[in-house]
């Protein structure tokens, strides 16, 4: 069976905000480890999380829908998800398929913090 192309690390900026950093392949691989990292990232105080894709190599439509069922988790916890570092080609992507719509995207992780404030 194929594995995971992807690590995923997880910082704690202050109580209420967490930020996943993803390096590598997302696809439907990396289900455990997204899983893993949110689990990891979600504290009884978080309230926002932010995805930063700046050392993501990779992502096909199995990693759009790890995306999404990370939202749904997100959301059911009453959290926000925020991300920055996609590439253009990845945020035409989120465009379409108007993820952009419910995860705001930012350019850089001082605006992401911002937001998250």
């Amino acid at each position: 069976m194929p594995q995971a192309k992807v690590a995923m690390n997880v910082r704690q900026v202050n109580s209420t905000v967490s930020i996943i950093d993803i390096q590598g392949e997302v696809t439907a691989f990396a289900e455990q480890v997204m899983m893993q990292a949110y689990n990891e990232a979600s504290l009884p105080t978080t309230r926002t999380i932010i995805l930063n894709f700046s050392d993501l190599e990779y992502m096909n439509s199995g990693g759009i829908g790890l995306v999404v069922t990370l939202l749904i988790r997100v959301n059911r916890q009453k959290q926000r998800l925020l991300s920055y570092g996609l590439n253009e080609h990845y945020r035409h992507i989120f465009a379409l398929t108007r993820i952009n719509d419910a995860i705001h995207i930012f350019d850089d992780e001082s605006q992401a913090l911002a937001a998250a404030r």
